[in-house]
């Protein structure tokens, strides 16, 4: 009772390609992974701020 079969599952497919066209899924798609991928970074902490693979070292090295 309440659970989602093949049928409506299908439907609801369907549904989405009517309302978003075919061109439209691909980059939903591509938007809903990189959000998924930074709600996942900032779970774990990590900082996505890196540019173009350049990294900076912000620490300060200690003075002798």
């Amino acid at each position: 009772m309440g659970g989602l079969g093949a049928p409506e599952i299908i439907l609801i497919i369907i549904a989405i390609l009517i309302l978003f066209g075919g061109k439209k899924i691909p980059e939903l798609m591509k938007g809903l992974g990189k959000g998924m991928k930074e709600f996942k970074d900032a779970q774990n902490g990590e900082s996505s701020t890196t540019t173009s693979g350049s990294t900076t070292n912000t620490e300060e090295k200690p003075k002798v």
